[in-house]
């Protein structure tokens, strides 16, 4: 799609008009969600949009002050393109602060995975360690070592990841983590359907502090993924359908 801030390449699976949006997180794009569109797309149509500013497929072009807000607009502007009502938007990570950026009304509900946008995200020393190596020198080794803090405890990441990450630190420069969205704009989004997912062991948004910013912000309980990180594997992706079909067949519950 051609837009206001450049071209925004949107990828989609399933049959009729997408009932589902999904926005991917920092770094990510359709080619490394693929899991996720067939997971979702096996449920409903699903569209993944490649955001601009991300690497991916769309404009590489991104604004130095105020990108939630700015990502929202896009989101927005997107979304009246597609020229479709009733849309579930699933957001993962910085995704998912973009879905609570947006305000388009053709959005009537929300499911936010490991959610960047409530909280400032927790960075220990030695995953800023392993970040800061991965950045300098990415290699597949470094890149997996980084990546370990990204899932649960003893787990390995996946090799599409860890191969994707290195091209990411190789020929990237990546955004600053989000800072969390306005109170008063988070309290707003509340008054249409949302859920809330967060994996168990996720070491950027545990669920002891994202829990209680999300009760207190959208009047909403988080749901714990167990034995999961904050990256969502394949293996994990049971959990994401099950989460967007509480606000994607509601009648169903």
């Amino acid at each position: 799609m051609d837009t206001s801030v450049g071209r925004v390449e949107l990828t989609s699976a399933g049959t009729g008009r997408p009932r589902v949006v999904l926005v991917p997180g920092t770094g990510f794009n359709a080619a490394v969600a693929l899991p996720w569109l067939r997971a979702l797309s096996a449920h409903w149509a699903t569209a993944v949009v490649d955001l601009p500013g991300q690497p991916g497929l769309s404009d590489p072009r991104r604004p130095r002050r105020d990108r939630l807000a700015w990502y929202g607009r896009v989101l927005d502007e997107v979304l009246a393109l597609m020229d479709v009502d009733g849309v579930v938007v699933v957001g993962n990570s910085l995704g998912a602060a973009v879905a609570l950026a947006a305000d388009s009304p053709r959005i009537t509900a929300r499911a936010l995975v490991s959610p960047a946008g409530f909280i400032r995200l927790s960075v220990s020393p030695g995953l800023a360690w392993a970040s800061a190596v991965w950045l300098s020198r990415p290699t597949t080794d470094h890149t997996r070592r980084m990546l370990r803090l990204f899932v649960a405890p003893g787990a390995e990441p996946p090799g599409t990841e860890v191969e994707w990450m290195t091209l990411v630190a190789s020929c990237c420069r990546t955004p600053l983590a989000p800072p969390p969205l306005p109170a008063e704009l988070l309290a707003r989004r509340a008054q249409r359907p949302c859920v809330v997912g967060v994996g168990e062991h996720d070491r950027f948004l545990p669920p002891r502090r994202l829990a209680p910013a999300v009760r207190r912000t959208m009047n909403l309980d988080v749901r714990v993924f167990p034995g999961i990180g904050h990256l969502t594997t394949p293996a994990d992706l049971d959990e994401v359908v099950s989460l967007v079909a509480e606000v994607a067949n509601p009648d169903a519950r």
